[in-house]
């Protein structure tokens, strides 16, 4: 048994203070959190994810972080299946969740319980091996065969490009077909509140939070990825930062490259997500720009489920 709906909600872009935000809702309330973030749920990937600290959380319970290794194959699909385990334990306690991230489609696979195709580990195999010689190549195949999913993801993202091009090989239908349920939005699933910051100061807190990363171990922690044996799919673009300081180790860019790489990528993760939660009318957006000026509404807002 799930506890009643509708579900709280935080949502809005990087760097916009949800973390901090959702903590103190959730103490106040006794909620425990569910993180949704496509990159939190992997270990040993700390700092440049950007990771809740004890500091930030204090004493409140969060789900659905470090559920796997760097290396460990993460679908949607599955953490959908671990969300919906952790919402179970919650109903049987009778806690309620706190959904919170900025991952737009791990948001919706909890709150809404999208359907997703299965995979297919040698299919899988095939395109990344591929990809290794150009991605632009796999992208222009996905264009041709499915331009409605090619417009949807960014042109160097292997992961999504590959998974992309998985689904019609192994179920005879287009990627895009399976998206038809995402232009649903049930109202009664979820009571979202947004947090929404002028795009010139979240710019400033990107930049700001890319210099604390460095100043705090982001490059060590690199390192060890890539002792690991990660470079390959560090160098990903699926990884901001981490890609882009990888290749400064390796000896291929400056640290200023790095830097200014991963806060150009990080905005336009910011843009995207953005555009994505703009699209789901369920979601109340709070204006503000420091998250600390609309902690109260927000919990005056949820608190009313």
């Amino acid at each position: 048994m799930r506890p009643p709906r509708p579900w709280p909600a935080i949502v809005g872009p990087t760097a916009s203070g949800k973390t901090g935000v959702a903590a103190e809702v959730a103490r106040r309330f006794g909620w425990e959190v569910l993180s949704c973030d496509s990159m939190l749920v992997y270990r040993r990937m700390d700092v440049g994810t950007a990771k809740p600290t004890s500091q930030e959380i204090g004493p409140v319970v969060h789900h659905l972080i470090d559920l796997a290794e760097p290396e460990e194959p993460f679908s949607v699909a599955r953490f959908q299946a671990e969300a919906l385990g952790v919402l179970e334990d919650l109903g049987a306690r009778g806690v309620e969740p706190l959904i919170a991230g900025g991952s737009g489609l791990y948001f919706r696979a909890v709150v809404d319980e999208l359907s997703f195709p299965g995979t297919d580990a040698e299919t899988r195999s095939q395109l990344e091996a591929e990809s290794l010689a150009g991605i632009e190549r796999l992208y222009e195949r996905l264009s041709d065969l499915d331009p409605e999913a090619a417009a949807k993801i960014e042109p160097g993202n292997i992961r999504r490009t590959v998974r992309a091009l998985e689904v019609p090989a192994i179920t005879g239908e287009l990627f895009s077909s399976f998206a038809q349920e995402w232009e649903e939005y049930p109202p009664g699933n979820v009571r979202a509140a947004g947090i929404r910051i002028p795009r010139e100061v979240l710019g400033t807190r990107i930049a700001e939070r890319v210099e604390w990363m460095l100043a705090n171990g982001l490059l060590e922690e690199v390192r060890g990825l890539l002792q690991r044996g990660l470079g390959d799919w560090l160098t990903s673009s699926q990884a901001i930062g981490y890609a882009e300081m990888a290749l400064h180790i390796q000896g291929r860019s400056t640290l200023e490259e790095a830097v200014a790489g991963t806060v150009k990528r990080t905005k336009a993760l910011a843009r995207r997500q953005v555009a994505w939660f703009n699209r789901d009318p369920r979601i109340h957006w709070f204006d503000c720009e420091d998250p600390a000026e609309v902690t109260d509404a927000i919990a005056g807002y949820l608190g009313e489920t």
